[in-house]
């Protein structure tokens, strides 16, 4: 696998995903005051499920999504800090609205805590638009959708 295919990842892909996801939110801990959510999520199941997509040998980057009636969840992405800069994230985010119309849907959503500023930039340069600020027991966070034509 080239560093730009995106594949289902598979079982044995479990421990580079909890590994990757925790690299790539645990800098956010002393900056929100918990754990972020993609890091206490059950890797196992979501992989299993095929809610799981990655890139690279090794793993690079990710994304967790999750389809619905009238959309695609992107519950999660992380890429590997010594990966920045590469267009993994890029990669992975056409990835999701290619998913998203192969799935029929035509729209993307996501939330980021309100605390991760960075990604408040990045979202709206990928044709995503606010929703909404709401808090979700402990996280403060933001809720983005993006149509797709």
């Amino acid at each position: 696998m080239t560093d730009e295919e995106i594949r289902a990842a598979v079982a044995a892909d479990v421990p580079a995903v909890k590994a990757v996801t925790d690299a790539a939110y645990s800098p956010y801990i002393p900056r929100i005051g918990v754990v972020p959510q993609p890091m206490r999520a059950d890797h196992e199941a979501n992989v299993a499920a095929g809610k799981v997509f990655v890139t690279g040998d090794p793993v690079l980057g990710l994304v967790v999504v999750e389809a619905h009636e009238d959309h695609l969840f992107l519950d999660s992405i992380a890429v590997r800090p010594d990966a920045h800069g590469r267009g993994v994230g890029r990669r992975l985010l056409h990835f999701v609205d290619a998913r998203a119309r192969a799935l029929g849907l035509c729209e993307v959503r996501l939330c980021t805590n309100v605390s991760m500023w960075e990604n408040q930039r990045i979202y709206p340069r990928y044709g995503y638009e606010l929703l909404e600020r709401r808090t979700d027991g402990p996280y403060d966070r933001v809720h983005y959708r993006k149509r797709l034509s």
